[in-house]
Parts: C-alpha cells; structure tokens; sequence
C-alpha cells in the first residue's frame, strides 16, 4: 500500500475543500432549479405546503447532483491545484524534486474510492428517492388510480418452447383480476421461430399460485372451432406480487438492484439494453471521476509565472464538457442498440483517462 507523506496529505486536504466548495455551489444550483421547477408545475396552484415542496425537492435533486458529479471533481480539483499554484506551492514542490505524480495519483486514487462509495452508498440512496419522486409527481399531477385502471395491461412470459402475451383491458384494483383478457400462445420451433397457436379470450383472469384462473372462457386454434369453458387453468411462472408491477426506470434503480431488475425483464422477453447500459456506467463512474481530477491536475500545472494560466483552466473546463457530451452521446448510441451497452459506459471514461494521462506525461515528462 502505498503510503502518504505529508505534501500528498496536504494536497489530499486541498482537494476535498475544493471538491466540497464545488459539490455546495452544484448541488445549490440543482435544489434552485428543481424549486422553481416544483413551483410552477406540481404547485401552481398553491395547494402544496412550504415543506412539501421541500421535502420533493430533497428526494428529486440527489439524483441529478450524482449525474453532476463529474463536473464537481473537475471544478474542484482545478480548483484545489490553480489555488495551490497561485500561492507559489506547487513550485515550491517542483523546486524540491518532488514529481507531479506524487500528488496528482493520490488526488485520482481518492477521487476512485470516492467513486465507489457514491457508486455503492451515494447513488442508491439518490436511486430511492428518485422512485419517490417519479410517483409522488404521478399522484400530485393527476396519475391516480382511476386513470391506471382504464389503461390496457400488458404481460409477456413464457420459456424457450413456448410464449404468451396476455392482454387485460383493464385491471381490477380491489381484487387483481384482468377484465376482459386475451391470452395470445405461440409456439417456438428448434430454430426459433414463434408460431401462432392458440388464443385464448376471458371475461376474468385472476393470477394465484403460480397458474392463471380463467373463467368464462372461449378458446380456439388455428383453423379449428372455438370451444368455450366455464373456467380454465394456465400454467405460469409469473409471481402474482411482480407481475402487475411497472417496470421502474433505470435512473430509480440502484447497482444493487439492476441485476435482479435486468433478470426479470429478460425473463418476461422485454428489451433490457436501458438496464444493461445504467449497469455500466455506474460501474464505470469511479474511473470518469478519476480521469476528470487527473485531467484538472494537468492543466494547472503550469506556472503561473509562464502565464495563460486563465486559458488552460478555461480549455479543461471547456474540454471537460466535451467528454460529458461525449458521455451522452455515447449513451444515446448504447441506448439505440447502435453500440453495445458495455461499450457505450466505458468507452469515454476510457476515452477521457487517457487523454489526461497524455497531458500530463506531456506536461510533466515532455
């Protein structure tokens, strides 16, 4: 383990000032906007309290700050590093022998671990409170139950031999019934193409015990008459406490619950790439955070007495915002399938790690 002397320990300090000023002046901005945001919308017509308008403002704002983050270890270690050259430090540590290496990788080690405990503590707890803010938003503006019950549900499940989409058009919220359901079965062949089998209508379909309970039902398959029952019994791997649940966005997710999330979407034969993609970057964030400090070191090394110090912390602030955007465009790409997921979350932290790495190799080794 490598071990810290008291310039790293120094500069170490330097930085989490910094780092906190940025996160205080970020996070300010964000619960600003989200008031003003609240206020005209959820609350335009006055009927929410002060603390109620705060309190939403508490559980939307983490969610964004965390996508924010970036920006906070670069503005702060920018920060930290032009403070420490404009009071003639970093030079009197250059004059010493001591290499700029020797406080800018513990300045990007530091900003990795606390990667991962936003990764692992931080982003979860922004993760809950953005759940809670998408339905409170949904039961303050006008998404109650009445208008969910009228909407159609629609489920899929099934193996590799055989499929069923079911649709209700509506569901019962008292007893969980789907009203007015049409169970779709296809059959897979060996080299996996679906066949049309059988369709299935049902006044009721209630889901218990892992089967489905169908009750009068007319049923036929292809090119043969229809045969009504009184009841019918459908097997299914559904669990009836998940099954009607909607799928929550990959933003109000935590990385602990992706995985599971990612399984049960696949399972019911839905599209996962979101999921895979939110899966990536949040394991790729300690990486963005640590090439965002060395990129912040490097462009503040240069003396100060050198001048166009203003332009290059002007160029890693206008360059850090490229590799952001680059970061979204990057998603969208992995969001449309264009790129792999896996491809898409590493490819501009990667792509950003080593472009600072180059400017300081550049800057300190020429």
């Amino acid at each position: 383990m490598m071990r810290l002397g008291r310039i790293e320990r120094y500069v170490l300090g330097q930085q989490l000032k910094a780092l906190g000023v940025a996160l205080a002046i970020i996070a300010a901005l964000v619960m600003l906007i989200d008031f003003v945001e609240v206020s005209r919308g959820l609350n335009s017509d006055g009927e929410l309290s002060g603390f109620k308008v705060l309190s939403l403002i508490a559980v939307k704002s983490p969610s964004v700050i965390v996508q924010l983050l970036p920006f906070v270890f670069l503005f702060g270690t920018l920060g930290a590093f032009v403070s420490l050259n404009r009071r003639s430090e970093l030079i009197a540590m250059r004059a010493a022998g001591v290499s700029a290496w020797r406080f800018v990788l513990p300045a990007a080690a530091c900003a990795f671990i606390l990667g991962i405990v936003t990764v692992t503590t931080i982003a979860p707890l922004a993760a809950w409170g953005d759940s809670i803010w998408q339905s409170e938003r949904g039961r303050i503006g006008g998404g109650g139950s009445a208008t969910e019950e009228a909407q159609p549900v629609w489920l899929r499940e099934g193996d590799d031999n055989r499929q069923m989409i079911i649709r209700g058009e509506r569901q019962d919220r008292t007893t969980g019934q789907l009203i007015d359901a049409t169970f779709f079965i296809y059959s897979i062949t060996p080299d996996g193409e679906r066949r049309f089998t059988e369709r299935i209508d049902a006044k009721t379909a209630n889901l218990t015990a892992g089967r489905w309970r169908l009750t009068d039902v007319v049923g036929g398959q292809g090119g043969q008459q229809a045969v009504r029952y009184a009841t019918l019994d459908l097997p299914s791997d559904l669990a009836d406490e998940e099954a009607f649940q909607q799928f929550e966005r990959p933003q109000s997710l935590s990385i602990w619950s992706l995985p599971g999330q990612t399984h049960r979407i696949k399972s019911a034969g839905f599209a996962s790439t979101a999921y895979d993609l939110r899966f990536q970057q949040l394991l790729a964030t300690p990486l963005m955070f640590a090439a965002m400090s060395i990129l912040a070191a490097a462009f503040s090394l240069r003396l100060m007495r050198l001048g166009d110090m203003a332009r290059m912390a002007v160029s890693a602030v206008v360059l850090g915002f490229g590799f952001f955007f680059v970061n979204q465009f990057s998603a969208a790409m992995g969001s449309a399938e264009v790129i792999p997921a896996f491809l898409a979350a590493w490819l501009p932290a990667i792509l950003t790690a080593l472009a600072a790495l180059t400017l300081l190799f550049y800057t300190e080794d020429g």
